[in-house]
């Protein structure tokens, strides 16, 4: 009986690697250091720069490439990049292979990483951004536009929270940002973090995924800088902005909510999805619209195709014909 030449074959050495050709996406961005009074922040341009500019900003545990390389090399978005150059933002210390913040270091607030996105469109040169942020990179965005709305001609913004952290999600993240100082990245971290961007039992939906983002959250991140980043997160205050009613005697709504468009996105497996109803209805409703997208919960993953439609639209909407 003849043997199946397949019989006799071992593989060794196998390694799971983030789809969508990610390592591209190093090889395709300049790398810039931006100063900022408060210190220097990663910026990788992507694209022409003489063309519109979108700006990133990512979540907690994640950096522009493990946040937003998968997505822009999805290839519905790689035309997207023949019309804007995408300007994607590093909180400080939160870059690959990051040397541990100096102990002296003083992180910055909330307010004062959104502040430090005018240093970065400053040294570019630039006037106006469409600004994408996801988790903490959407509340960040989210109050650099309500402080400079003629700065921001429209906003794309994930799993956005408006609202300061509640007992549950402080005391959760506040033993988060201790263990990662005292005993690094540990199984209960990053059984958080898992959850804080794929919700509940993700294994069942993309188990390769899941394993990837676990390995990076193991390897791939400072664990002494991370727990900066959450320890400004969990202290932030809310956004101040409310959805006045047309007609309310003695209020403008361009001075109390956000001024340019929002498209408002969650997925429906997502733990943030009552954070975005409370931010939808604190949005002025004449240029703002909530989607909730379908079967998955970190959404620029698993449901790249819906979301770059939703992109595509929204930017065509808003005058980008070409996109």
């Amino acid at each position: 009986m003849p043997i199946d030449p397949m019989d006799d074959i071992e593989l060794r050495s196998v390694q799971l690697q983030f789809p969508n050709a990610r390592g591209s996406i190093l090889e395709a961005c300049e790398q810039r250091r931006v100063p900022t009074d408060k210190g220097d922040v990663h910026v990788a341009i992507q694209g022409d720069n003489t063309k519109p500019a979108i700006l990133t900003y990512h979540d907690l545990g994640l950096n522009y490439v493990t946040s937003f390389a998968g997505f822009f090399n999805f290839p519905p978005m790689r035309g997207l990049l023949e019309n804007f150059c995408v300007y994607h933002v590093t909180a400080p210390g939160q870059e690959e292979g990051a040397p541990t913040l100096p102990e002296d270091y003083i992180y910055p607030t909330m307010d004062e990483l959104a502040a430090q996105l005018v240093y970065v469109m400053s040294h570019f040169g630039l006037k106006s951004v469409i600004g994408f942020g996801v988790g903490a990179g959407a509340n960040i965005l989210a109050r650099f536009a309500h402080s400079n709305p003629d700065k921001v001609g429209a906003l794309v913004l994930i799993n956005c929270v408006s609202t300061q952290s509640g007992w549950i999600e402080w005391g959760y993240q506040s033993f988060n940002a201790r263990f990662l100082r005292t005993k690094g990245m540990t199984q209960s971290v990053i059984d958080y973090l898992m959850w804080h961007h794929f919700g509940r039992n993700p294994e069942e939906r993309n188990h390769d995924l899941v394993q990837m983002y676990k390995q990076h959250f193991e390897r791939g991140v400072n664990p002494t800088n991370l727990a900066m980043f959450i320890n400004s997160y969990i202290h932030r205050n809310d956004l101040n902005i409310t959805r006045t009613p047309p007609g309310t005697p003695g209020t403008q709504p361009s001075l109390c909510t956000l001024k340019m468009p929002v498209i408002n996105i969650t997925g429906a497996l997502s733990p943030h999805v009552d954070d975005t109803v409370t931010f939808n209805g604190r949005l002025d409703p004449t240029n703002s619209s909530w989607m909730k997208i379908s079967d998955c919960a970190m959404v620029l993953e698993e449901q790249p195709a819906k979301l770059a439609e939703a992109f595509r639209l929204f930017l065509q909407g808003e005058g980008y014909g070409k996109c």
